[in-house]
């Protein structure tokens, strides 16, 4: 049973790191140290939702479940993209339509799917915090905030279609884009660190 405190702790923590760290590579511009970190978020996201799924009632395992699947598909796409962008892409020298594919900055395919990916992640703090029955007022914050960011779900989801991101095909950042990274980070930090919180008062 410790140890199904324990792996959730370590996995908050992990999250709540990465966010900050991604956060400040936004901050100084250092694209590279953005991907790497995001390599590492899914890490620990997979070990925080394990725990919530290990903890929570019979009757809401389904929620559950659910949670912990998009958790895993979030991951494999997120891995998809910035493991690509960390070896083809900062390796070879791209150019034409190859480029605009693989190259996150160029708002092509790969930039989809971090889109898509992130928006796996949403459908699963959405189910992850369907399932929590809070027991105190910080919990409740967390289960809050964890179906809230679910509403990203939708954004990410229709936003590609929709060609909006057509715009970034000279490989800019443009600060609207930082921006709203920004207020992501600003939304998700406090869902690992009460995470944090919470398994580590669990294991007291």
């Amino acid at each position: 049973m410790q140890m199904n405190r324990k792996i959730p702790a370590v996995g908050s923590a992990i999250v709540t790191a990465a966010v900050l760290l991604f956060a400040l590579c936004l901050a100084i511009d250092y694209t590279f140290g953005s991907y790497v970190v995001c390599m590492f978020l899914p890490i620990g996201y997979i070990m925080m939702v394990s725990g919530f799924r290990a903890e929570c009632p019979a009757d809401r395992k389904a929620a559950a479940n659910a949670g912990t699947v998009f958790s895993a598909i979030y991951a494999v796409l997120i891995y998809i993209v910035y493991f690509a962008q960390t070896t083809t892409v900062r390796l070879d020298r791209l150019e034409g339509q190859a480029a605009l594919i693989l190259d996150f900055r160029r708002g092509g395919l790969l930039f989809s799917y971090d889109l898509l990916g992130y928006g796996m992640m949403a459908l699963s703090t959405f189910f992850v915090g369907l399932s929590m029955r809070a027991q105190n007022r910080a919990d409740k914050w967390l289960k809050y905030l964890l179906m809230i960011h679910g509403a990203f779900f939708a954004g990410c989801f229709v936003m590609p279609m929709t060609g909006v991101f057509s715009g970034m095909a000279d490989g800019e950042t443009s600060n609207g884009g930082v921006t709203a990274l920004l207020i992501w980070c600003a939304c998700f930090l406090p869902a690992g660190a009460l995470s944090l919180l919470h398994f580590r008062r669990a294991e007291a």
